[in-house]
């Protein structure tokens, strides 16, 4: 059963511990698996138990279970009789069709922030865009992904429109970035993670065509260097 990490190798645990983090251990044992799916450090394919990956988080494997029970309404995992749990896969073609959808919102609605964000509401975001960075230098794909997401769907509410951000929070959750470990290895998923300060800068400046390429570049990087599919252009 493979409840090892797939990035031991970059000198990071692949899940933190959870252990006195936050009163409502499931809540957060469910972003941190969640987090470890995305980032590819639970494996499709492969066999995971409660009792395997309660250890890693510092937490009993009740608050895991019924952590795994939620991802599975959410088709992450499934269940395997008397085993533990299966992560799903996901295609090529749903991950581009995910891209997709994300551009067509994400892409315009950022751009149309530079004219109506308020300038204070951009700047509260910049903490967790050094955060990315910080996790990103250290390695720690977790954080990373936790707070990329928590910047862009931050971000997106700014537009005022609810329902616009638990769709790209749910195309988000579906996507995969298994080129992260790699990048870490690398020393390059840093430059990467800087693109959340040139993005805030962008907007903070009111330059929309500043945004734009920002955007479609960083979103570029989801089936591109993340996605561990093609080599990084320029």
């Amino acid at each position: 059963m493979a409840d090892q990490p797939s990035s031991a190798s970059t000198g990071a645990p692949a899940i933190p511990s959870l252990g006195g983090r936050k009163p409502n251990f499931r809540e957060r044992v469910v972003d941190v698996l969640r987090a470890a799916l995305i980032a590819g450090e639970l494996r499709p394919g492969e066999l995971y138990s409660a009792p395997g990956l309660a250890p890693r988080l510092g937490v009993s494997a009740t608050p895991v279970r019924e952590a795994m029970l939620e991802l599975v309404k959410e088709g992450m995992v499934e269940i395997v009789p008397n085993k533990g749990f299966r992560v799903t896969a996901v295609s090529e073609q749903q991950l581009d069709e995910y891209t997709q959808v994300r551009s067509l919102i994400e892409i315009p609605t950022t751009v149309a922030l530079a004219a109506t964000a308020d300038p204070g509401d951009l700047e509260a975001l910049r903490p967790l865009a050094l955060e990315i960075v910080t996790s990103a230098v250290k390695g720690d794909l977790i954080a990373y992904v936790e707070a990329d997401l928590a910047f862009h769907l931050g971000l997106l509410g700014l537009a005022g429109n609810g329902h616009l951000v638990e769709v790209v929070r749910d195309l988000r959750r579906r996507s995969r970035l298994y080129g992260l470990t790699a990048l870490v290895a690398a020393g390059r998923l840093k430059a990467s993670a800087e693109e959340h300060l040139e993005l805030l800068d962008a907007l903070l400046a009111r330059d929309e065509q500043a945004v734009r390429e920002v955007m479609t570049r960083h979103l570029g990087h989801v089936r591109g260097l993340w996605a561990a599919r093609q080599p990084e252009h320029g």
